[in-house]
């Protein structure tokens, strides 16, 4: 598909249009919420540039591909359109990164503490990952609170920060970098 024209001049006021056609103010909770899974999805895509593991790459194209389907899900005020088939997240993707996360536990060592997000790039990038999609979790709970929302995308969005977290331990590890661990300053 080529795109022939970017702006439309639609949003000078301060609306954008939903799935379906309903003008909202871009600062509505739901705009935040799809919004914030966009700025995910451009942050994970930051985070491929970084990483050289296929596998780890096919998840994260993964990731990104039901991203859209979680922004047009959100996008969608099911009180007056109807959900596309685009706007329903795949059955199993919950259980698919709940998978990854437990095969990338099984190869982490055992650390205790709480530690500093960073590392190489591809861990510190996955941490931002990971904040943001707590993010996005938070602004899709905003919204669930007046407006319905598929229980899968939040249980997705839940379940995917915890992937950040130990993808971000397993990129260190790959990059031969030692997380640093937080230690109290005061006593």
């Amino acid at each position: 598909m080529k795109i022939t024209k970017v702006y439309t001049k639609a949003g000078d006021g301060g609306k954008t249009s939903l799935v379906g056609g309903i003008r909202i103010s871009k600062t509505d909770v739901r705009l935040e919420a799809y919004g914030t899974v966009d700025e995910l999805n451009s942050f994970i895509g930051l985070l491929c540039s970084s990483v050289n593991d296929n596998h780890v790459l096919e998840v994260l194209y993964r990731i990104q591909s039901n991203l859209f389907n979680v922004g047009t899900h959100l996008a969608t005020d099911q009180s007056q359109t109807p959900l596309y088939e685009s706007a329903k997240l795949p059955e199993g993707e919950v259980e698919l990164v709940e998978k990854e996360i437990d095969n990338i536990l099984s190869e982490l060592p055992d650390k205790l503490g709480f530690v500093l997000p960073g590392g190489g790039r591809a861990g510190a990038l996955a941490h931002v990952c990971r904040t943001v999609c707590r993010r996005a979790e938070r602004r899709t709970l905003a919204l669930a609170e007046q407006a319905t929302v598929g229980t899968e995308i939040i249980q997705y969005l839940n379940r995917l920060s915890d992937y950040f977290f130990v993808l971000a331990k397993k990129l260190n590890i790959i990059d031969g970098i030692e997380e640093k661990i937080w230690s109290k300053p005061c006593k």
